[in-house]
């Protein structure tokens, strides 16, 4: 008898914790009869179904949420036809809140693990190795014939560290949770649903991060609904991370901003560049949105906040807004979003709410005028202050900003464009009718042409300064890479060759600016770096001096073996003059 523990991830870095904990939970004893499948929504519906069937399994569990629900439920009808005899199972927040009528549209589902599922699915798995067929028995099912009653919640140390063998989790980011629960009542999430707080046992944790630790990973994302809830968990944890830093694992938290102290942001002011990223969920700026979303918040207490993480230059910070929040329109949300840009995140999310079953925006839905898509991920089409017209418009411009400001390759040309306009907002509405206007959005234009769409269309907007453009953006170009090939819009450069190659040659003999490629010949150097020639001091911080044109040329050498921690960019020198 085997029980296949299903997860359909929404990337293929991505992991599922919660199948993970299922089957740690379990025990040696009975980790035997599970099996455990992961598979991504870009995998065929077809092939997933074709695999399952191979593995020949008793029983499948699904893990559900609203980016994979849609497809588990294409799955359901024929799994019952190609495997008639295994009993499904469901679990997970999309399902934890379903009624009798599910049962009736999907008669092949058995029964569904409501809410955590660690105690239950032990118990559940034992009734089928023992063969008792009294289910009603377990605590935490939904069944077709009703609700087998609540479960108490686990204490935070019960559950198991889920990596004591990382074979599966390579190339992959880590999820591990300190903590469960979050003590604020937002009306969009689940989380509001129990407002408790449990902690593991900070010995544990310490001893589960240093092996994440000794392990070098890439990156361990904490899913702490509010990390920072409890100061001194938060502070001890960030304490040790700081302290046994490895110089390569970066962390990820999602914290509060308005509850944030001074004393965590000296702290985190001392972090290593790159060793901490931090998620900010700022939503809106609308006061009485923020206040019936059950928010209370001071945006300008947020802003000082982030201004301060920001001074250090060391913390790379995500902000998030949420359109389709009650009392919200269309010029209220380009308000929020200029206020969030000007906070100069390295990424700003531009969200659409979700209305999530068994949350109290569900329940508040039709007195919002909500509007929203019957299926996963029930994302909103119109309220009674966004129009469906509207939305379509944000569509485009959170794609304008995923690609032009979230992929942080066109930074410097950015901030030139930012003064054509009147907002950050305008900015990204334009170059998102630009898009349309050249069909860019169905076309899909590969990574490369961006920048070329992007200095038409900076042309298109202010045609006095093309070659300010081009300089800006073969700068951001190169910060990024060492393309083998010069890019089309890039200016000529033949006439400094000379220059470029006696500079190398210079290097080769006193490795000044490129010591760690001491050893290497003045041509491999050169091919492992670059040296670009401007007439513009792109580089500068000051737009009033980028932005002016001089007489010399100005030579700026990339060094992509050191990089920039929260953007990627390789470091940069800048020569005002050739002294080599």
């Amino acid at each position: 008898m085997k029980f296949l523990l299903v997860a359909i991830n929404a990337k293929y870095i991505h992991s599922n914790p919660a199948v993970h904990s299922l089957y740690a939970y379990a025990g040696e004893d009975l980790q035997k009869h599970i099996e455990i499948a992961e598979y991504t929504i870009n995998n065929y519906t077809q092939d997933i179904l074709a695999d399952i069937y191979k593995r020949k399994p008793g029983i499948i569990g699904f893990s559900c949420y609203i980016w994979n629900f849609g497809m588990i439920m294409q799955l359901l009808p024929d799994l019952k036809k190609v495997l008639p005899d295994t009993d499904i199972w469901l679990g997970g927040p999309e399902v934890s809140f379903c009624t009798q009528e599910f049962f009736e549209e999907y008669p092949m589902v058995k029964g569904i693990m409501a809410g955590e599922g660690e105690e239950t699915f032990r118990e559940l798995l034992t009734c089928y190795i023992t063969q008792n067929n009294h289910l009603e028995s377990v605590a935490g099912l939904i069944l077709p014939t009703g609700s087998t009653g609540l479960r108490e919640l686990l204490s935070m140390d019960e559950i198991p560290f889920l990596y004591e063998n990382m074979e599966g989790f390579q190339n992959k980011i880590v999820y591990y949770e300190s903590a469960r629960g979050c003590p604020f009542r937002c009306s969009y999430c689940l989380s509001s649903v129990d407002k408790t707080v449990r902690l593991r046992n900070m010995d544990t944790v310490k001893r589960e991060l240093q092996f994440f630790l000794d392990h070098s990973l890439p990156q361990v994302k904490f899913i702490d609904r509010t990390f920072n809830c409890n100061h001194g968990h938060a502070m001890e944890i960030w304490r040790y991370i700081k302290e046994h830093d490895n110089g390569v694992t970066n962390f990820h938290f999602e914290i509060a901003a308005d509850i944030m102290t001074e004393e965590e942001i000296e702290l985190l002011a001392e972090m290593r560049p790159g060793l901490v990223q931090l998620e900010i969920g700022v939503q809106s700026t609308n006061e009485k949105t923020l206040r019936e979303i059950n928010r209370f918040v001071n945006t300008d207490h947020i802003k000082r906040v982030v201004a301060k993480l920001r001074r250090g230059n060391n913390i790379h910070i995500h902000l998030d807004l949420i359109a389709g929040l009650p009392y919200e329109n269309y010029e209220s949300f380009k308000k929020s979003f200029d206020e969030v840009y000007q906070m100069k995140p390295e990424q700003l999310q531009l969200g659409f709410l979700k209305v999530l079953k068994g949350s109290p925006m569900e329940e508040k839905a039709k007195e919002y005028g909500i509007l929203y898509s019957a299926k996963p991920p029930y994302e909103v089409l119109a309220t009674s202050w966004l129009s469906y017209e509207e939305i379509l418009s944000l569509k485009q411009v959170e794609e304008m900003v995923e690609i032009y400001y979230n992929s942080n390759q066109f930074r410097q040309t950015l901030k030139a464009l930012e003064i054509c306009f009147d907002t950050p907002y305008e900015l990204f509405r334009a170059l998102a009718d630009y898009y349309a206007q050249k069909g860019y959005f169905t076309q899909t234009p590969a990574r490369a042409y961006r920048y070329r769409i992007l200095l038409d269309f900076a042309c298109d907007v202010d045609n006095t300064r093309e070659e300010l453009y081009r300089e800006l953006l073969t700068y951001d170009f190169y910060l990024r890479e060492n393309a083998k090939s010069r890019p089309e819009f890039a200016g000529n450069v033949d006439a400094y060759y000379q220059d470029i190659w006696s500079f190398y040659q210079w290097e080769e003999e006193n490795g000044v600016y490129l010591s760690e490629y001491q050893g290497y010949h003045a041509r491999q150097t050169m091919k492992m770096t670059h040296m670009e020639v401007f007439r513009y001091p792109v580089w500068e911080e000051e737009p009033e001096k980028m932005y002016v044109k001089t007489k010399n040329m100005y030579y700026v050498l990339f060094d992509y073996k050191k990089k920039n921690a929260l953007t990627g960019d390789g470091m940069t020198t800048a020569f005002e003059e050739k002294f080599w």
